[in-house]
């Protein structure tokens, strides 16, 4: 049954010659990689009004310019990642980036980074879904947390189906998304140029507003720069792309850049110039859209698309998060099942544990959106500066044609992605101070992992010459719970190991018992030797690796192998289990990490 669900849920297993049509072409990449910092204009509009709340309405205009500062910002990224794709076609991203030109550390703090950043982006995106969703339907409020971790696990289930399939799925959210919006700016637009009264007459621009000073405006343009968060997704994702994958890449990444200025230029300018006020249950888009259309369908259309690309812009983090683990495993920083492949191709453990925390995360924020796109924020913008100044170093180091100009851009780009990540931790500091406690202990995670998997490698080396370990005869230790059918099968499997010594070994718990065993013993296997050990703890592990200790130790100083073959009987149904005792999995589970002992299970299958 299980089998048949799995088929159901995530299709038929997909053969290794069919991962070239696995790739994406570029407007299907566009949805699936562009989807989290399109839909960004849907909430980082409102984090810079939000910043202006607590002065009022009249200092709402400064929105207008704190816009575009973040759009200068988003220019000076395009280009940036753009030569970043050229100059590392293989992907990585900001990981692979200061890995190679700052060094090991400032490598895994971009890797680090990057990973909870993603985890973040799934949180973040399914959690403003949400609220477009309540925000249409309040009688939801209550629900948030339960609709987000069923969408969490919806679009888990379509990453697990395959590349392609989600892509092809998200392209109409996107696209019809993207469409509704410029429906929406070229409305307000008419409305603009038609002479319509505004709703509420609005502060112009340039009015000086006390209580606005350089602090607020630095958090503001922090805030505002949240709209940015998943720019970097394309260069970490360019094994994705048919070929010739970095020109695919690079202008995929012009058209996400360039969609994205037009949207939050056109959103960021209505909402001032319609006299949008924040409000915790209703969102900014959606009195924008209320503004233009009305309760109608249009209005429905609108938070309906946003809903959608919200909910479905945490893809971007299931397509960026398992190839960054890749790249992490590869080099040995995180366990090697990041780097398996599954049934439909796609890296489906990186998958299943993106979903998992990402679920924990809004559970643990109780899906309240506000919280956590600081900490997203500022995740995104660590490796984005790191990223910027490792291009700086190779620009200086190799010298390539044209590099001045490439100097420039990267430097302008790591100036204020430095200035970006200043303003957050000076003005928001009481949110994102997790992530001076999660990196270090991520580094040292990292490190820890790395060690143990070099001192493995070291230890299974195979060297030419060196004496291998010699082994003179082996000895059997057969613990048996009875005279029956499995131990009967287990004896006839420890003949075939032509031991030197098979010692079959019973722990009885009255003393009565031990002598009638062993009188049963010899009439029906006289040749097996039998070693009775009375436990009157009843306990049998106890007495019974007391014994293998002194066997071993013996073994030991004349070069054999002791071997413990342990009788085991499965029933025919899986409920049947909990019918019997599970000594054999107790003893098995005891002596795996034992170094001095072979283990093997002889099982014994039931078939009534």
């Amino acid at each position: 049954m299980g089998w048949s669900l799995k088929r159901w849920l995530i299709g038929r297993p997909l053969k290794s010659a069919e991962l070239g049509e696995q790739k994406l072409i570029k407007t299907k990449a566009l949805a699936i990689l562009s989807s989290d910092a399109l839909s960004s204009v849907a909430y980082g509009p409102e984090q810079i009004l939000l910043t202006f709340a607590a002065v009022g309405p009249a200092a709402f205009w400064f929105s207008v310019p704190i816009g575009v500062g973040v759009l200068v910002l988003l220019t000076a990224l395009i280009l940036s990642y753009r030569q970043i794709i050229f100059a590392y076609p293989h992907g990585g991203g900001a990981y692979v980036v200061s890995k190679e030109n700052l060094g090991l550390y400032p490598g895994l703090v971009a890797g680090g980074s990057l990973l909870v950043d993603y985890i973040l982006t799934v949180a973040v995106s399914v959690s403003a879904g949400t609220d477009a969703v309540t925000s249409a339907f309040p009688v939801l409020h209550a629900y948030s947390v339960p609709i987000a971790v069923a969408f969490v696990v919806f679009i888990t289930v379509l990453n697990l189906r395959g590349v392609t399939e989600s892509a092809s799925i998200l392209a109409y959210p996107v696209y019809l998304f993207v469409a509704a919006l410029f429906v929406l700016i070229v409305a307000g637009l008419v409305r603009e140029f038609s002479g319509v009264a505004l709703p509420e007459p609005q502060t112009p621009i340039g009015t000086p507003v006390a209580g606005v000073g350089l602090f607020l405006l630095l958090r503001a343009f922090a805030s505002g720069s949240s709209a940015l968060t998943g720019v970097e997704a394309i260069s970490n994702a360019i094994p994705n792309f048919k070929a010739p994958a970095t020109n695919n890449a690079a202008k995929t990444l012009l058209a996400m850049g360039l969609l994205l200025a037009v949207l939050f230029a056109g959103i960021v300018y209505f909402v001032y110039d319609f006299g949008v006020v924040p409000d915790p249950e209703v969102t900014v888009l959606s009195q924008l859209a209320e503004t233009t259309f009305g309760r109608g369908w249009m209005y429905y259309f609108i938070q309906a698309t946003t809903a959608l690309i919200l909910i479905l812009a945490a893809n971007t983090g299931y397509s960026a998060f398992p190839l960054l683990a890749v790249n992490l495993a590869n080099d040995r920083f995180i366990p090697r099942m990041f780097t398996v492949r599954g049934d439909r191709l796609g890296y489906s453990n990186g998958i299943l544990f993106l979903g998992l925390l990402s679920i924990l995360l809004i559970i643990a924020f109780q899906g309240q959106t506000e919280h956590l796109i600081p900490l997203y924020a500022v995740g995104v913008f660590i490796p984005f500066t790191l990223s910027q100044t490792g291009m700086i170093v190779k620009w200086i180091r190799e010298k390539p044609r044209g590099w001045q100009g490439k100097l420039a851009v990267n430097a302008v780009g790591a100036f204020i992605c430095l200035t970006v990540t200043g303003i957050f931790f000076v003005t928001k500091f009481g949110r994102v101070w997790p992530v001076l406690v999660f990196l270090p202990l991520l580094i040292y995670g990292f490190h820890r992992i790395r060690k143990h998997y070099n001192a493995v490698g070291e230890q299974l080396r195979v060297v030419p010459g060196e004496p291998a370990l010699r082994i003179e005869g082996n000895v059997v230790i057969l613990p048996v719970g009875g005279i029956t059918r499995v131990v009967e099968n287990s004896v006839n499997y420890a003949r075939t190991l032509h031991a030197d010594q098979i010692i079959a070994v019973h722990v009885p718990f009255e003393r009565g018992e031990e002598e009638r065993f062993e009188r049963k013993w010899r009439e029906w296997m006289p040749e097996i030797r039998l070693v009775t050990l009375y436990s009157p703890y009843r306990s049998i592990l106890q007495p019974l690796s007391k014994f293998i200790d002194t066997v071993s130790r013996k073994a030991e100083e004349s070069n054999y192998t002791v071997t413990v073959v342990i009788p085991q009987f499965f029933p025919r149904k899986g409920w049947h289990h909990f019918l019997h005792n599970q000594t054999s999995l107790l003893l098995r589970t005891r002596l795996l990490y034992r170094q001095d002992v072979v283990v093997t299970t002889v099982p014994y299958h039931l078939k009534k």
